[in-house]
Parts: C-alpha cells; sequence; structure tokens
C-alpha cells in the first residue's frame, strides 16, 4: 500500500501532542501540516520524532509565500520538508476574470520558480472555486495549471467531486502534473450534517475504484488522507486508514 500521510488540518481541534500519537498508532508513517503547526519547529520536530512520524508536505498561504518566503524556505530547510503547497485564496482575493487568474498565475510562477531555485516542489491545492466558470465560460483551476507548467498540483479528491466534477477524468488530463493528492470523501445526502456532509475515506460515496486507478499511472508520491470538519477525529483517523488499507492501491 500507498504511505499514508494525515493532514494535520483535520486533527486541529486536538492538541498536537495527543493527535500525533493517535494518527502514528493508527498506521500513518507521515503529515502534512499547515502554518499553526510550524509556530514552534524545535518542538515540532521532537514531537514528530517521538511519534515515528514526518512532516513531508506544507500548506502555506498565499500571503505568506508572497510576502515572506525567505522565512518559509528556512522553515523548510529546518524541518526537511521538500513539498510546500499553496492552499487556499480568501473569497475577497479570488479574482471575477480571467484575466485576474493570469495575474495570480503570474505571482504563483514567480513564488514557483525560487522554491524550485532550492531543490523543492511547489503546488496548488483547490477547493472548489477554481471549478467554477467565469462569464467567459473558462475555468480558473486551467489557466493556474495552464499558465505555470512547471508547478505541480495537489488535487483534493473530495473538493472536485463536491462541485460535480469528473475527479478521474481530471487525474487523467493533468496526470504528470499531481505531486500529491488528498483522499476526503463525501457523505451521502443527509448524512453527517454536523461534519459539514464530509465522510470518512472509504465511507462516502466517491468511487474510489476509479480514481485510484488514474492515480496509480501518475507518478504521485504522497496520498494525504482528510476531513475538513470530523466530529471524532480519532474515528476518522483510524477509520479512513483501515478502509483505505484494503484498497488495491500500488
Amino acid at each position: 500500500m500507498k504511505n499514508l500521510a494525515c493532514q494535520l488540518y483535520s486533527a486541529r481541534s486536538m492538541p498536537l501532542e495527543d493527535a500525533l500519537p493517535v494518527i502514528a498508532e493508527a498506521g500513518y508513517t507521515e503529515v502534512e501540516g499547515y502554518r499553526e503547526n510550524v509556530k514552534d519547529p524545535v518542538h515540532l520536530q521532537a514531537l514528530l520524532q517521538q511519534n515515528g512520524l514526518q512532516m513531508v508536505s506544507l500548506h502555506v498561504g498565499f500571503d505568506a509565500l508572497k510576502n515572506n518566503l525567505n522565512e518559509t524556505l528556512e522553515l523548510a530547510r529546518e524541518l526537511d520538508i521538500n513539498h510546500l503547497v499553496c492552499p487556499y485564496l480568501e473569497a475577497e482575493e479570488r479574482p471575477a476574470t480571467k484575466n485576474g487568474w493570469s495575474d495570480i498565475a503570474a505571482e504563483l510562477s514567480d513564488i514557483n520558480a525560487e522554491i524550485n531555485s532550492v531543490g523543492r516542489d511547489f503546488a496548488w491545492h483547490n477547493h472548489d472555486f477554481e471549478f467554477i466558470r467565469l462569464a467567459d465560460g473558462s475555468l480558473p483551476i486551467r489557466t493556474l495549471l495552464d499558465e505555470v507548467p512547471d508547478m505541480y498540483w495537489e488535487a483534493d479528491i473530495g473538493w472536485i467531486a463536491r462541485v460535480g466534477q469528473d475527479a478521474a477524468s481530471w487525474i487523467r488530463t493533468y496526470v504528470d502534473r499531481i505531486s500529491a493528492v488528498h483522499l476526503k470523501d463525501i457523505a451521502a445526502d443527509g448524512e453527517c450534517a454536523d461534519e459539514d456532509g464530509w465522510a470518512d475515506v472509504g465511507h462516502g460515496t466517491i468511487d474510489w475504484s476509479e480514481v485510484t486507478g488514474e492515480l496509480s499511472r501518475s507518478d504521485c508520491e504522497l496520498f494525504i488522507v482528510e476531513h475538513d470538519n470530523p466530529s471524532d477525529v480519532t474515528r476518522f483517523i483510524q477509520r479512513s486508514y483501515r478502509a483505505i488499507s484494503a484498497w488495491n492501491f500500488s
């Protein structure tokens, strides 16, 4: 089976000191972090080592990447993280036109070049808004990926499916661009309302056999399990790992 990482955002309701042992005991060997986790990198590294975990990827906000990239690169060096990800644009930052998204792409291109220059990879992480057509019919996700051809994509399967797109088809189209994938599931209609309609991976409605079949043809090595709002973090961590372990996924 692929090595599985757990996105620490899923466990944000727990202190790291409590969450990391649960993640390790479930069978994960890697985690993906976000900026809140790296305020004290020395302490974080000690916790990771105590639990036999490695942080393989880090989400860093767009503003921090634009305005304080040197600090991010120093964190990556200190924690030996080779994969950096821009995870989100706030609603007020999202352009309404293709030209506006082209401007974002130009900024991401500069960021990508600097990160690549020190031997690290950079990726864009999608939500749903990148797949919503603009007035001219264009899709922001295509603008970003096509206009920054050296930037990788961290494909969030749950968000692609939630917006009504075919995740397997998108993977097929950009198979050589996917450096990481978020394995995230959607609950059946009317279920998991207290969890914003998300489900533990393998316990929702996504057809994972088709998705993983396409992913097996890619060079993607980072498989990251995520739930945006689990009501029981331990349940999500354990059940998702067990479900994925049963997949024919190599």
